[in-house]
């Protein structure tokens, strides 16, 4: 007898009939394809490790016990991290595969029936998405014209929403300014939850709210190691009191950060003064392009203090796809938040890649041939 195929079920249910509306609703976060292209969309470092250590990440991967599985509180790691950036003795660390792992186990955490969490926009997109994720309520708060924190809105906000959780960027992303951060202090002070403050960009903007942890029980402080030079090992760490980080640990999965990136990471922390060169050549060309940029005819420039710049230009996405044909990709805001209209994002990478850019921006522009 010759088995005939079966015809599987045929009532199986589809994905709108299983799946919660709001997951069906959203939209996917795009990573855009920067294959032969010069890559100034996503804050990276644009410069690699030096040779010399490079050699000596290659030989403690090479002797890496890839056959066990790594220490699930990945302690070394955390040493090397207290030391590299300063972190309070009083405080605790906890670890994730990247800062969107962090924000994650913190919406997973609060996500009680009717929970609220708050946050400005436009902001880091994926404070939005993960509150998403876990079933709760993201109420955004408009920022003002100029990008600053509106705070009497923000006030009111939490008064009337009572969110267990609150982000803030200090510096913000996508916009790139500081907030006030007597702004900030006021908000800390009437959340009735835990309010974290994201530090990715802290090292070029060398202001930081760890100081204030000890003054601040219910205040979180969130960086990532991406945007110094290791996007490649998804790492990040929230420091806070040992009470939120011991139970925000349980929520985390075991074994969350692998044993390369561990031991990498160990390894570049403990010569950070490398990384701290490479921070440093990053914000002077910072000042050197936004120079350059706002002397171009038709463009407004944003202050910033992370390793990229806002900026506004007519027919801004038509300019965007000008710059791709170009070989340049940058990232396009406009149509993201009305406050980002005709707005574009480009990374401060090494001065050949932003001599290419202003390049090709001046001949999307018209302005050369």
């Amino acid at each position: 007898n010759t088995a005939q195929p079966s015809a599987g079920n045929a009532s199986a249910p589809a994905p709108d009939a299983v799946l919660r509306p709001e997951i069906l609703a959203l939209s996917a976060y795009h990573v855009a394809d920067a294959r032969g292209l010069i890559k100034l969309d996503a804050m990276e470092n644009p410069y690699g490790l030096p040779p010399e250590l490079r050699a000596e990440v290659a030989r403690i991967a090479a002797d890496a016990a890839l056959n066990r599985y790594p220490d699930p509180q990945a302690k070394g790691l955390k040493r090397r991290l207290r030391i590299a950036m300063g972190v309070p003795a009083a405080a605790d660390v906890m670890i994730g595969n990247g800062s969107d792992e962090i924000i994650q186990i913190l919406t997973l955490a609060v996500a009680r029936p009717g929970a609220v969490i708050l946050g400005v926009e436009p902001s880091f997109v994926m404070f939005r998405m993960l509150a998403t994720f876990a079933g709760a309520r993201f109420v955004g708060v408009p920022l003002a014209s100029d990008f600053s924190l509106d705070a009497e809105a923000l006030l009111a906000a939490i008064a009337e929403h009572r969110p267990a959780l609150i982000f803030l960027a200090y510096p913000n992303n996508p916009t790139g300014n500081l907030f006030d951060p007597a702004v900030i202090r006021r908000v800390i002070e009437a959340a009735p939850g835990i309010v974290v403050v994201d530090e990715a960009y802290h090292a070029f903007a060398e202001r930081s709210f760890l100081p204030a942890l000890e003054q601040y029980p219910n205040l979180l402080v969130m960086r990532t190691l991406s945007k110094l030079g290791l996007a490649g090992l998804r790492l990040g760490f929230l420091v806070g009191a040992p009470d939120w980080i011991g139970q925000l640990d349980k929520v985390r999965l075991p074994y969350n950060i692998n044993v390369l990136s561990q031991c990498v990471a160990e390894t570049v922390l403990a010569h950070g003064d490398a990384l701290d060169r490479q921070t440093a050549l990053l914000r002077d060309e910072r000042a050197l392009l936004a120079a350059a940029l706002a002397a171009v005819p038709g463009v407004e420039v944003f202050p910033s203090a992370a390793n990229f710049l806002l900026f506004r230009v007519a027919q801004a996405s038509i300019v965007f796809e000008a710059l791709r044909a170009r070989g340049v990709l940058i990232k396009r805001l406009d149509g993201a938040h009305p406050l980002l209209a005709d707005c574009l994002r480009v990374t401060v990478g090494a001065p050949e890649e932003n001599a290419a850019f202003l390049g090709a921006l001046r001949a999307a522009l018209g302005l050369e041939s």
